[in-house]
């Protein structure tokens, strides 16, 4: 497996995970975050001490503008991107809807959903025979709260990804005969910080039993099923959903 592979919102959590497996499995890998640069740098260093190459791109995904200069700087720093992970994501603070101001569920809806398209949109454009390209992989990060609904939690972040979920079956229809796969992963409860950032930071082991296997999800078992996902196994799947929930 090679190419050259972007992966949004990857100085942490899964993004981070992914960015390392993507890179050991042969991947040039942009390494992208938005505010925390030594976490991201530090990714970045991993990947490189251990013989990968990897480039860091500050850019808030949110914004088409920032989008398109971390798109460029690719192109000209590792070549045409093969494969795009759609990572980054928010969930803004818990509580009930009634309890969310408009700028809040705007900035949730920003940054999943038009940072998800608006990063799509430029990989579709680099990677689509129709446009010259030698075709590639798009996964999205979805989440079970898209199923599930995140009621007294974080129903715009829920909202937010069924809109992932809709975007990846249409987009993969769209492309399907251009060379380009478009699949999603779907975690459930994984051990990363985006719950204590929403202020539930004893939610995990609240509702562990919740999990038929009885145990959270990992990072890393998430980037595994991205990579797979990209690689030629999964070369018939396109407009998939892959749930990583222990059973839930």
């Amino acid at each position: 497996m090679s190419g050259v592979a972007i992966i949004t919102g990857s100085g942490r959590g899964i993004g981070a995970a992914t960015a390392k497996l993507a890179a050991r499995r042969g991947y040039a890998v942009c390494v992208n975050y938005l505010k925390n640069e030594e976490r991201a740098d530090a990714v970045v260093a991993e990947i490189r001490a251990g013989g990968g190459r990897a480039i860091l791109v500050q850019a808030d995904t949110a914004h088409e503008d920032e989008v398109i200069k971390l798109f460029e700087r690719v192109d000209l720093e590792l070549g045409p991107v093969t494969a795009l992970v759609n990572n980054a994501g928010i969930t803004g603070r818990a509580g009930r809807l009634e309890s969310f101001d408009a700028n809040a569920i705007r900035r949730v809806l920003e940054v999943n959903v038009a940072g998800t398209l608006f990063c799509s949109q430029q990989a579709v454009r680099r990677m689509s025979t129709k446009n010259g390209g030698a075709g590639g992989n798009i996964v999205n990060v979805s989440s079970v709260a898209a199923t599930l609904g995140g009621a007294n939690q974080w129903i715009p972040y829920a909202a937010a990804k069924g809109a992932i979920n809709s975007l990846t079956i249409g987009l993969a229809k769209e492309v399907a005969d251009e060379g380009i796969r478009v699949n999603a992963i779907s975690p459930g409860l994984i051990a990363t910080e985006i719950h204590a950032e929403a202020g539930l930071g004893d939610r995990l082991q609240k509702v562990i039993a919740m999990v038929p296997m009885g145990r959270l999800g990992t990072a890393e078992e998430c980037a595994e099923a991205i990579l797979w996902l990209l690689s030629g196994e999964a070369a018939y799947m396109t407009g998939s959903i892959l749930t990583l929930s222990g059973g839930r």
